[in-house]
């Protein structure tokens, strides 16, 4: 999330709330932190925003120095009817946007969730929201001061409709990785629950991954639960990493299974000579999973 840049206009796919507010969260206190003015279009109130309702962050003064611009809907981008206009939106962000050097910050966040906006009583028409999603880029892009990150519910329509509304943006904007270094990249996955392997992993990551996938399983009881791993880009693992895996699966409580999805032929096959895929607590899943910038 920190890799979001003035010009950048990004979009955010999410799966849950818990999703949403760890990719928001850090959005909007990284802006707060660096001296950059955060505008936030949304009917909720600021202290229940993502990242600002832990009171680390005191949210009555930003929003007195104007550092925090919370705007409703209706002052954003909704006409005297109710209904969605998108010349407001962008006349907000334009206005929002030149009055960020003036009031001494240094750059400007921009975000807002659409989801209401096709989902529900008074949903808006695909086109006027892609047309809008368009003309925002244009006028996001160029700028050296002002990024954005629009953010939609994913069961908030169709996939075809996601897809349209995700090629309007140049940026795919997903979690922060539970981990990461030039080997070895570990992503937090919401639907399904899980985790997502990336890279190689090698003896000397091991415990690196064990901690993470710990982590994940461990249920609100403290019980180990049963999760996906998504191993689709996964180009190595050892024969330890392998039994890392097995020996997790086969401390799982109950009936729970550690899933195996997008397994690689090699990685399939080791499993399965060895005599692994047999042993309790371990399933494999679906093949090859989507990347992450073909979700929808």
């Amino acid at each position: 999330m920190s890799e979001v840049r003035p010009g950048d206009h990004g979009w955010l796919a999410y799966t849950g709330f818990e999703e949403r507010d760890r990719v928001i969260g850090p959005f909007v206190r990284e802006g707060l932190a660096t001296n950059e003015k955060v505008v936030y279009v949304t009917d909720a109130p600021a202290d229940r925003l993502p990242g600002l309702g832990d009171g680390a962050v005191d949210v009555a003064a930003v929003q007195r120095t104007r550092q925090l611009r919370v705007i409703s809907r209706r002052d954003a981008c909704l006409n005297r009817g109710g209904a969605f206009e998108p010349a407001m939106m962008l006349d907000t962000i334009a206005r929002e946007v030149e009055a960020t050097f003036e009031q001494g910050f240094r750059a400007v966040r921009l975000t807002t969730d659409y989801s209401w906006l096709l989902n529900g009583p008074g949903a808006a028409d695909l086109p006027r929201v892609l047309g809008c999603e368009h003309r925002v880029g244009d006028a996001v892009s160029p700028s050296t001061m002002a990024m954005a990150v629009c953010q939609i519910d994913r069961h908030a329509c169709p996939p075809e409709q996601l897809a349209a509304l995700r090629d309007t943006h140049e940026v795919l904007v997903e979690i922060d990785p539970e981990y990461e270094d030039n080997v070895l990249r570990i992503v937090r996955t919401f639907e399904p629950d899980g985790l997502r392997i990336e890279g190689e992993l090698d003896a000397a990551r091991h415990t690196a991954f064990a901690e993470k996938l710990a982590m994940v399983s461990r249920g609100p009881d403290g019980r180990r639960r049963g999760v996906h791993l998504d191993l689709s880009r996964l180009r190595f693992i050892d024969l330890r990493g392998l039994h890392l895996l097995v020996r997790h699966a086969v401390a799982l409580d109950g009936d729970d299974a550690l899933i195996l999805d997008g397994l690689q032929p090699e990685v399939e096959n080791v499993i399965e000579m060895v005599g692994w895929h047999r042993l309790p607590g371990l399933a494999p899943g679906r093949g090859r999973m989507p990347e992450t910038e073909d979700l929808a």
